[in-house]
């Protein structure tokens, strides 16, 4: 049975995109067959983080419109088995993304046997949010560990528990998790940040993963590669085992507790 999941903020610059192909990458490293979506009409990067914005013919909403298959926009990822991406247009309006077209993409997609399908929403509350949100089986809130954020945060809450389909009709609500990103412990410890507890303690819903502040992000982003894919970092790390936790296993939290020196650390100052 095919999941929907969206990847949404209230906030914008909270890695977002970062996640949604971190999370997409991870999800067909296991096998599962994922295609991650660009809601973000006339602001497109998930083909940049993706590295395939070279290989964009056809668009979200050239399919939309009829202008071209499905089949014609899916762009197939070169380093990852089962991994596809759905670019959005960068040109057109966002008032070219209706509630009827995405219905008619999705269904498509469910119909060709994808397990995963990752909706990476514009931040806050405009169309391709709200159209993002509204078809969606679970919701992964991105949030720093800032008081704005996750006051922003709450609200996407409120818009889920109200605007979604699944809302609408009066069934099983959207099952939420909190991803917490660019958490730093010893910024946290001097007080210069919310500890993963006091956003838990505002947002209250089950937290998925904790990703750290990591300047291997930058790095991947600007070579167009996902930083799942960089295994040796500490952000890529923490993303495979949101993904792990995504597919119902366990795991421990990493990256929460600043890292203790040791002593020749400490005594040549490192």
């Amino acid at each position: 049975m095919t999941r929907i999941i969206v990847v949404t903020s209230g906030k914008g610059g909270v890695g977002k995109t970062t996640s949604s192909a971190a999370i997409g990458t991870g999800l067909a490293q296991k096998g599962k067959k994922t295609i991650v979506i660009d809601f973000d009409i006339g602001l497109r990067n998930l083909d940049l983080i993706m590295g395939c914005e070279r290989r964009v013919v056809y668009d979200f909403i050239n399919v939309i419109q009829g202008d071209a298959t499905l089949n014609q926009a899916i762009i197939k990822d070169k380093k990852t088995n089962n991994l596809f991406i759905l670019p959005a247009s960068q040109t057109r309006d966002k008032d070219a993304l209706t509630r009827i077209g995405v219905e008619k993409v999705l269904t498509e997609l469910i119909k060709m046997n994808f397990d995963f399908i990752i909706c990476d929403s514009p931040a806050g509350i405009e169309t391709g949010a709200i159209l993002a949100i509204y078809f969606a089986d679970e919701a992964i809130i991105t949030t720093n560990p800032e008081i704005s954020s996750v006051r922003d945060s709450d609200r996407i809450l409120g818009i889920i528990s109200s605007k979604s389909k699944r809302a609408e009709k009066n069934i099983t609500p959207i099952k939420e998790y909190l991803l917490l990103t660019r958490y730093n412990p010893r910024r946290v410890k001097k007080g210069e940040m919310l500890s993963m507890t006091d956003v838990l303690d505002v947002l209250q819903i089950p937290i998925i993963g904790v990703i750290p502040e990591d300047q291997s992000v930058l790095r991947a982003s600007n070579q167009g590669e996902s930083i799942i894919l960089d295994i040796n970092s500490n952000a890529g790390c923490a993303y495979s085992d949101t993904v792990n936790r995504l597919l119902g296993e366990e795991r421990h939290f990493r990256f929460i507790e600043e890292e203790k020196k040791s002593f020749l650390r400490r005594l040549f100052g490192r």
